[in-house]
């Protein structure tokens, strides 16, 4: 399994940087895991999103899911037809399947509705054709490819799923955005790499729902995971990451990395 992180910047994009979105592949499988503002520019460099087996959301907070519509477009477009400007269809069109919080269907009719181009009446049908929609509940068990994944509900102030992929030889498990809960643990349970959001420079127990350094490290040890990563970064200034790193490393004695856009990460098992 491999982990393209292709953005992981909290809330909007600042400093070049996408928010939120992840790639995760296997020999079989692409999946997409958040989708933020500037992840459909970052995807489109490392493959065209007709590739992707799935999309899934951990929630509808707009850092974390907001390129849908560009993506979708981006897929729509292999159905219009300009003059002078083809767009390659290779065999019969596939909706891409998208994994959304349960009770989502009525906002991405809303906002597929919000920028109409009446002379391509296709490209408005992101939600309708280029994604196949699939709502989910916390609990749910699905397989795409050679993955099977599991949606657990975690505590946010908006409906999140943190979502555990178990490949065929390696897992990884992704946060979304949370505060502490004992779910977590549940979420991360022996996997190779936990993908943890660490928006915190100190805990909050606040209604919002979101993590320290020290909070990711306690869970990376709790959960006995192989190698912690540290992602939904508020900033890129090196004496704060370095600070919530140490922070982490205090609570969990294994690998700890901080995340960046573009980088790259082979997970096996036992590393």
């Amino acid at each position: 399994m491999r982990l393209t992180i292709l953005g992981c910047r909290a809330g909007v994009p600042a400093d070049g940087e996408p928010s939120s979105g992840y790639l995760v592949e296997t020999a079989a499988t692409r999946l997409l895991l958040d989708c933020g503002p500037g992840i459909a520019t970052a995807l489109s460099g490392i493959l065209p999103a007709v590739d992707l087996d799935a999309v899934i959301l951990s929630h509808l907070h707009s850092d974390h899911c907001y390129d849908l519509l560009p993506i979708g477009k981006s897929l729509l477009n292999r159905l219009a037809h300009f003059p002078g400007l083809g767009f390659e269809t290779a065999g019969e069109f596939r909706p891409v399947p998208l994994y959304v919080p349960a009770g989502s269907g009525d906002l991405l009719r809303r906002w597929a509705g919000l920028f109409p181009v009446a002379s391509t009446p296709i490209l408005d049908r992101a939600f309708e054709v280029a994604f196949d929609v699939r709502e989910y509940s916390p609990g749910d068990v699905v397989t795409v490819g050679d993955c099977t994944i599991t949606l657990v509900e975690l505590r946010h102030a908006a409906p999140n799923c943190g979502i555990r992929v178990l490949g065929p030889d390696s897992a990884l498990a992704y946060t979304g955005d949370t505060g502490m809960t004992p779910a977590l643990i549940d979420l991360a349970r022996g996997v190779d790499l936990l993908v943890a959001e660490a928006t915190l420079a100190e805990p909050d127990p606040g209604p919002h729902g979101h993590l320290c350094g020290r909070e990711a490290g306690r869970v990376a040890a709790e959960a006995a995971v192989g190698a912690l990563l540290l992602t939904h970064l508020p900033t890129r200034d090196k004496a704060w990451l370095d600070a919530n790193r140490a922070a982490a490393a205090g609570e969990f004695d294994g690998p700890i990395r901080i995340a960046r856009p573009a980088e790259r990460i082979e997970i096996r098992a036992g590393r």
